[in-house]
């Protein structure tokens, strides 16, 4: 655990080094603050005491961050070389990903625990349903942890960075919209299972104040897979070295 959690704080001090967590950061704020409490349906427009526009607009918002913040996470160590002076030290596979998983993740959470003073206005103004608001943000985690894991395994297979997002956003449109729009207009166990397949359909619920185990089930299977499928590519690779 101490090897993750050094390759972690390695990761997370390259991010603020590099300004790419402050420029994350500044804008996530900008564009959630904007959206929240100026434009369009926000809390004032919506008339009650509520963080769901906060939680619509950072779906989006995240989507596209994401691939940015995971893109040169791998790809660019890659393309150094210096991922393969990491391997040849005392350290797995898995811990590498684990260490770059947790260093993004914490990044995440760091961005969304500066919009706690959101939550704290809107209470101040209204009742809020402060469990709705505690599933929201989990949902929030639950969705970001998933396409990190989907952006670390595109940044695995490419030492190109651009390539790298591309693949991320190309991945992730078909859980974040595609399968929810096909379900729609399919029948049957087929929309079903494209349903099932929506992450929008699993956040939608959490974002309500709902907690189900197979949302649960669903969001800890696709950091699963990506962080498996990152580690079979880094596996190898390093045995065709």
């Amino acid at each position: 655990m101490n090897k993750i959690w050094i390759i972690t704080k390695r990761e997370l001090r390259s991010f603020f080094d590099s300004l790419m967590a402050y420029v994350m950061i500044v804008l996530f704020l900008g564009f959630s603050g904007f959206f929240t409490w100026i434009f369009g349906s926000d809390i004032f427009m919506v008339g009650q005491a509520s963080l769901q526009s906060f939680f619509g607009i950072s779906f989006w918002t995240l989507f596209f961050f994401i691939p940015a913040v995971t893109m040169g996470l791998v790809a660019e160590e890659r393309k150094s070389g210096t991922l393969e002076l990491l391997v040849t030290k005392p350290v797995s596979d898995w811990q590498i990903i684990a260490g770059k998983f947790l260093a993004a993740f914490l990044l995440i959470c760091i961005t969304l625990a500066l919009t706690i003073p959101y939550y704290i206005t809107v209470a101040s103004i209204g009742k809020i349903d402060h469990s709705a608001v505690l599933m929201g943000y989990l949902g929030l985690l639950f969705m970001s942890a998933s396409y990190i894991s989907l952006g670390i395994f595109a940044s695995s297979i490419t030492t190109n960075q651009i390539v790298a997002f591309l693949i991320t956003l190309f991945i992730g449109i078909f859980f974040h919209l595609v399968f929810g729009l096909i379900s729609m207009s399919s029948g049957g166990w087929f929309a079903g299972l494209l349903g099932y397949l929506s992450l929008a359909t699993h956040y939608e619920s959490m974002a309500r104040g709902v907690i189900d185990s197979k949302d649960i089930l669903y969001f800890l299977s696709i950091i699963f897979t990506g962080l498996l499928g990152t580690e079979l590519v880094l596996s190898r690779r390093n045995s065709s070295n």
